[in-house]
């Protein structure tokens, strides 16, 4: 596995590249690749735990679905995102389902070489925290946004967060590969909804819209619309 090119791709993500060199290494140094095709599943709800992951190539989308047999979408995770986090501090079952939206490559480093790493370095349990933390800020922000705002400009921040891989990369992505079903299923809206709201965003030139993926025209005008 070509470690060097994976390492370069990876830092271009806040939280990695803001790792001790030797934390970096030992990581790449433990790290499996996995190969995902669409639709399959990289683990589902109540699965084991199997370590942490980074998105290299593709995306996987983190859902959970009720007995009934609704779908909420957490997120959708692109490269270089890392997730799979939790399950390193409490040992228990996965928390939710994992699905690659589209062909996927992803780095696995299995759960007993990164507790063995943990063990070795404690000290490095401070960067795990900070990678859970910022999901747990993310998390509150969404029920904040669920409480008080209002659905056009919780959407518009939802694509904000999208295009700027939940504060990971530095450029913004501008155009996201977003089926309109997911970002409806993230919102807690209709398919309807989500529509109407994005046809008028997108007369504003603000956004472009085509099948499957929705382009970002205007970013200075769709943190407005966000109330950013």
């Amino acid at each position: 596995m070509d470690t060097g090119k994976w390492h370069a791709q990876l830092v271009r993500g806040q939280w990695f590249s803001h790792l001790p060199p030797d934390f970096q290494r030992s990581l790449l140094g433990a790290a499996r690749l996995r190969v995902l095709a669409t639709g399959q599943f990289l683990f589902k709800r109540g699965d084991p735990p199997c370590g942490l992951y980074a998105v290299l190539e593709g995306a996987v989308r983190i859902s959970a679905v009720s007995a009934q047999g609704k779908e909420a979408v957490l997120s959708l995770v692109e490269t270089p995102h890392w997730f799979g986090e939790i399950c390193l501090f409490d040992n228990l079952p996965r928390t939710h389902d994992a699905l690659a939206t589209r062909a996927c490559t992803l780095l696995q480093i299995p759960q007993v070489a990164i507790l063995k790493i943990l063990e070795q370095q404690p000290v490095f349990w401070r960067d795990m925290a900070l990678l859970m933390s910022h999901k747990l800020r993310l998390s509150l922000i969404n029920i904040e946004q669920i409480s008080l705002m209002p659905a056009s400009k919780r959407l518009a921040h939802r694509l904000l967060m999208i295009a700027q891989g939940y504060g990971e990369i530095e450029q913004a992505r501008r155009v996201l590969q977003l089926p309109q079903e997911d970002l409806a299923a993230m919102l807690g809206l209709s398919r309807q909804t989500i529509n109407s709201l994005l046809k008028a965003l997108e007369q504003q030139g603000i956004i472009g819209l085509s099948y499957g993926a929705i382009e970002i025209l205007d970013l200075a005008g769709l943190r407005l619309a966000a109330g950013l």
